[in-house]
Parts: structure tokens; sequence; C-alpha cells
């Protein structure tokens, strides 16, 4: 079986919020941690828009994104607000367990997610980069963007440094 063969995605479910914590709380520093209810609250605001990949042994990596638009910053522990005239998909939270580190899971569940968006007509994605991802997002076509407004600026500072609002266009 090839390593690619060995993980299966699919749509994030309730049941999986607890498997979610877990790999984040392997991902992050303690500060990054978001809690169960912030979690909950995103998968009802965007069911379609979230994602796991598990092996054998269960749920090994997650991405939660949503219908955004662009140059807004969702700040740490902050809610999803899917917006109505959406221009781009927000990735949010991207994770992979270090048990599953360089499976290529990262890069499946993101191009996922951006067939997802092309299909959704979403032509740009955005993202705010932390800990040491700058290269794994440029290697997927993302770039820093300086362009925010006050709030988002704001929103960019919740996020332990360094902190880049980057986006992508297709």
């Amino acid at each position: 079986m090839t390593e690619a063969a060995r993980y299966r995605l699919r749509p994030m479910r309730v049941p999986d919020l607890p498997a979610v914590l877990a790999v984040q709380r392997q991902c992050y520093v303690a500060e990054m941690n978001e809690d169960g209810p912030t979690w909950h609250g995103r998968l009802a605001a965007a069911p379609d828009f979230a994602w796991v990949a598990e092996d054998g042994d269960g749920l090994c990596a997650y991405l939660a994104t949503y219908p955004s638009r662009l140059g807004k910053v969702t700040p740490l522990g902050g809610a999803f607000v899917v917006a109505e005239a959406a221009d781009c998909l927000y990735f949010h939270d991207l994770a992979v367990a270090p048990a599953a580190a360089g499976s290529g899971l990262g890069a499946r569940l993101v191009e996922h997610a951006l067939a997802a968006a092309r299909a959704g007509g979403l032509a740009h994605a955005a993202l705010v980069c932390v800990q040491d991802a700058l290269g794994f997002w440029q290697r997927r076509g993302f770039s820093t963007s300086q362009r925010l407004s006050p709030a988002s600026a704001a929103a960019l500072a919740s996020y332990p440094g360094p902190a880049r609002y980057m986006v992508r266009s297709d």
C-alpha cells in the first residue's frame, strides 16, 4: 500500500472533535490551542468545509476552512462567520499529528479544500501562517499580503508570532 493510500480523507463530524483537539495539542504551542465549544461552533457554521484524515489507528490530521472575504482575518479562538458574498476560502487550521509527519497529508488536505473552493466558485484562498509553516504554504502557492484593515491587523496580532496573512489566487 502506498503512503497516500494508507490514509482516508472524509468530512469532519462532531464525534471527531475529541481527536481533533488531541491532534491540535500535539501540533501547536499551548497558547494556540482552541477549545471544544469553539470547535463545535465552527463545525456548525461550516460543516461542508472541514475534513479529517484517518488511518487504521484513527484520526491523524484535520483541516478547518470556511467561505470568507479576502482581507478578513479570524482571530485566534474566534467564531467562523460564513460570508454571504464570499470570494475566498479561509484556511483557519491545518494540523498533522507527528506520527503522520512526512506522509503528504497536509498537502492532500489543502488540495482537497482548494478543489472544493473552485467547485464552489471561490477563486481565492487565504490564511494566517503560524509557527514554522511559511515554506509549506509558499509551496502551495500562497504569498504574504500586507493589505489588511485595522480590524484584521488586530485579529492577526491575536496569534503568537510570527504570524503572517497569506493569500492565493487560482
